[in-house]
């Protein structure tokens, strides 16, 4: 598949060089990297597993792609609001991983998005990196405490119990430098942790959130630097095949709510436009009453759409999420509408707002959408 090949030659390229190389341009599909043509000796998201925390936190060396995902809503004392995505991917180029002769030599690289809404300012910044997983550039460790990094970008914990943790990262003068504190539990996404992703066996992920993470600490963008605070979102994945060959994106959405609740629900498109039934959810009341959401529980209603001048792809910009069995019924609005990463892999990740009702009572809050794959039927399109 276009993606999964495509890391391998930036891998290939990264890990045979004696010196850093320069790194292709290309756009590349998510869908594709989350379809393995061969990834035999991989290891595979295929039964149940059980989970054990702070360890789980840490990497998971025999899967051929891992993320650690932050997403957060913070704002000033006066009111300021600014969205914050950062992510750190790790690609293996192979299931051994013996270490090799070079110091520059590797068996994986690491990608990096970084990501600030400047939502007074109406202004999106974006960057990417990648590096080799080798001479200390980027890597992954669990010990003696949890540590990702890629250069000086970096997801860190203060001691073993791994939160609270810190994300460090600045880029052509943006920059965070935040606290996530402990805050809800670890929920294990699908079934235990087992998240299907297609009919396929083998496609799946292990898959947990921790849904309200308190943050706080600095945003600078600028040359100003403000104080803020509020509630991060870590997702965190491994895996070695997800989709399987009908799908072609997801739209990815995560809740925060005043009444201390929180929503998870991703939706799986098709190529014909229609949700896959392995599309689901969950619903966290404040009290940690879970309910898990099926796709047939949801009713996901674009109620407007924005075009990417980059890219002319049209994306949702305005949702009503449903779920009737559980009284669930929310009106969402992007903070801004241009939230699109014009990354390797273009997609739209951006802060968004909610007003609603959850089981009669009104709740407000806030959170974050991923949408996946529309720059990639744009591009189809126009025979890009």
């Amino acid at each position: 598949m276009m993606l999964y090949r495509c890391w391998l030659l930036i891998a290939i390229v990264l890990v045979g060089c004696a010196t850093p190389p320069a790194l292709p341009t290309a756009r590349l599909s998510v869908a594709d990297a989350m379809r393995a043509p061969d990834r035999s000796g991989f290891l595979r998201a295929d039964g149940p597993r059980a989970f054990s925390f702070p360890a789980d936190h840490g990497p998971h060396p025999g899967y051929a792609v891992e993320w650690w995902y932050v997403t957060a809503n913070l704002a000033t004392a006066e009111g300021r609001r600014f969205g914050v995505q950062f992510t750190l991917f790790h690609i293996a180029l192979a299931p051994d991983a013996t270490p090799r002769a070079s110091e520059w030599g590797s068996h994986a690289v690491m990608m990096g998005h970084f990501a600030v809404a400047d939502v007074a300012a109406s202004r999106f910044h974006a960057f990417e990196r990648f590096s080799r997983v080798g001479a200390g550039l980027a890597g992954a460790t669990a010990s003696p405490s949890l540590r990702i990094w890629l250069e000086d970008w970096s997801l860190a914990a203060l001691d073993a119990r791994a939160l609270p943790m810190r994300i460090d990262a600045a880029q052509d003068g943006v920059a965070v430098n935040l606290q996530l504190d402990a805050g809800d539990p670890p929920i294990l996404q699908g079934v235990d942790g087992l998240s299907q992703k297609s009919a396929e066996p083998g496609n799946a992920s292990y898959y947990y959130s921790l849904m309200r993470l308190p943050t706080s600490g600095t945003i600078r963008v600028d040359g100003v630097s403000y104080a803020v605070s509020g509630d991060a979102w870590l997702d965190r994945e491994w895996s070695t095949s997800a989709l399987g060959a009908d799908q072609v994106g997801w739209d990815w959405f995560a809740l925060q709510l005043d009444d201390g609740s929180e929503l998870m629900f991703y939706q799986l498109r098709r190529r014909d436009g229609t949700a896959d039934p392995a599309s689901k959810g969950v619903l966290v009341a404040g009290d940690g009453a879970r309910t898990d959401l099926r796709a047939a529980d949801v009713v996901l209603a674009t109620t407007r759409t924005w075009r990417s001048p980059r890219t002319a792809a049209d994306y949702p910009a305005g949702w009503r999420l449903a779920a009737p069995a559980a009284a669930v019924a929310l009106e969402i609005t992007p903070l801004l509408a241009d939230q699109e990463l014009p990354t390797t892999v273009v997609y739209w990740e951006g802060a968004v707002r909610v007003q609603g009702t959850i089981a009669g009572r009104v709740v407000r809050g806030h959170g974050y959408v991923e949408l996946t794959g529309y720059a990639d039927d744009a591009a189809a399109s126009l025979g890009r």
